[in-house]
């Protein structure tokens, strides 16, 4: 297939509701909005948290962080939904801050002593990596058949079904993880996200993820599972503010966030390619191009307003199968409300207090459908002994780095970094593979077709 003409894949098996440029009504698209929001939240608020916190700063200025990343998460996935001039992939794929950059945002911040205004400094700078490289992605989209492609969203699936596992039991290092009310909590909302995504109707359907987890955000109260002392301390208007910590321009500090932006730059195009498939369209270069591009105005944008480098999110992708909605106007409306959100801590407050075992019974699904997503695309391409060893491979380090993230301890850094998550590490090898082995010929497979016969 010519990578520069973009086809929709309408023999996926998957009959949208809206297809990508629908355009539900507007109360529709704000509930359909907020489901993505609720999906994608844990993850834009961890980041700033956990930064915050290393870096000993004070209640005040951590909270400052979380409202600016979620402001800036806002304006980052409406770039990449709408799509302005060349910049965004027009795809509904929603953004925010990202942990691969924690390692790199305390080394500078802390080890090297720059503190926030280091940090921003090497966001800005660092940013220009993607907006480089997004500019050479035509060439390099022939390394990227459907069998790497495949594999890759596969993992992404894959490697996010611990998350949800760990999220079901309470979280990871909850002194009550795994315990029978956060497991039957956790199944109580899978329930209700199953039977309703397969036999509700119209709305009830394409919100089943965020019915279930309203319902599951109900039954938490009366179990004790919601502390309200965030939203109590969150104030309730926080606006912008451009370089509030000051800004601290210097090359020393780019260098530990290159691999960063390197990784998430692979990331990124798996995801956008996810998003595709999910949504029935095939992307061309030019569309990830320009969704890498909105990568990096995203971050080169969130330096300026004090907030970490964004990227795309791979836990939303599930969110499109499931409910049968493609439509980017729906994630243009998600941004609006994120900005929103950040402007108003107090109701974002609200969302992020969400017991992780509501949030990890909906997880399981949608990381599950993105796995299948990828499986799809597997059954497309020719299982002969080439392509299984590539997808074997690729599959095993993939996972194998996610459960057991110790196996890289003793690398170089820049080598840790770059194979620091399943995803990168998957993608890495499934492209190294696809190079060095060689297709079998036909005529090779016709010989040993017969001896066997």
């Amino acid at each position: 297939m010519d990578s520069d003409k973009p086809v929709d894949s309408k023999d996926s098996g998957i009959d949208m509701l809206y297809e990508i440029n629908d355009k539900p009504p507007i109360p529709v698209a704000i509930l359909l909005g907020f489901q993505h929001i609720i999906a994608a939240f844990g993850g834009i608020v961890a980041v700033p948290l956990v930064i915050g916190s290393a870096l000993g700063l004070s209640v005040s200025d951590a909270a400052f962080l979380v409202s600016a990343s979620i402001f800036v998460a806002g304006i980052a996935t409406f770039i990449q939904a709408k799509g302005i001039g060349p910049i965004g992939a027009r795809v509904p794929c929603i953004m925010g801050t990202d942990f691969t950059f924690v390692g790199p945002s305390i080394a500078v911040g802390q080890t090297m002593g720059m503190g926030l205004p280091g940090i921003f400094g090497a966001t800005i700078l660092g940013s220009f990596t993607e907006i480089i490289l997004s500019r050479f992605i035509k060439p390099l989209m022939r390394f990227f058949p459907p069998v790497v492609t495949g594999t890759v969203v596969t993992l992404i699936g894959l490697t996010l079904l611990p998350v949800s596992i760990d999220w079901a039991a309470g979280g990871a290092g909850a002194a009550d993880y795994g315990s029978l009310t956060n497991v039957t909590l956790s199944m109580i909302v899978m329930a209700i996200v199953i039977v309703l995504n397969r036999y509700g109707k119209g709305i009830f359907s394409s919100a089943s993820i965020l019915i279930g987890i309203i319902v599951g955000y109900i039954i938490s109260y009366p179990l004790g599972l919601l502390d309200f002392t965030a939203v109590n301390d969150a104030q309730w208007v926080a606006l912008p503010q451009i370089f509030k910590f000051g800004v601290d321009f210097k090359l020393a500090a780019v260098v530990p966030f290159l691999a960063a932006y390197l990784v998430t730059s692979i990331e990124t195009i798996g995801c956008l390619m996810a998003v595709g498939e999910a949504s029935n369209k095939s992307l061309s270069s030019d569309e990830l191009g320009s969704g890498l591009l909105a990568d990096g105005v995203g971050s080169f944008i969130a330096g300026f307003f004090g907030a970490g480098p964004n990227t795309s999110f791979s836990q939303n992708v599930g969110l499109i199968p499931m409910t049968k909605v493609a439509s980017r106007f729906v994630v243009i409306i998600s941004g609006i409300i994120l900005m929103l959100l950040g402007i108003f801590p107090k109701v974002g407050a609200l969302i992020a207090i969400m017991p992780d075992p509501v949030l990890g019974g909906a997880g399981i699904v949608m990381f599950g459908m993105v796995a299948s997503s990828g499986i799809k695309t597997l059954s497309r391409v020719k299982l002969n002994n080439r392509n299984l060893l590539i997808i074997a491979v690729s599959v095993g380090l993939g996972l194998g780095i996610t459960v057991r993230p110790d196996f890289i301890a003793n690398l170089p850094n820049w080598l840790k970094m770059l194979f620091s998550s399943g995803i990168s590490t998957g993608t890495i090898v499934a492209l190294i593979l696809n190079i060095c082995l060689k297709e079998e010929k036909p005529n090779v497979e016709k010989n040993i077709s017969k001896k066997v016969a």
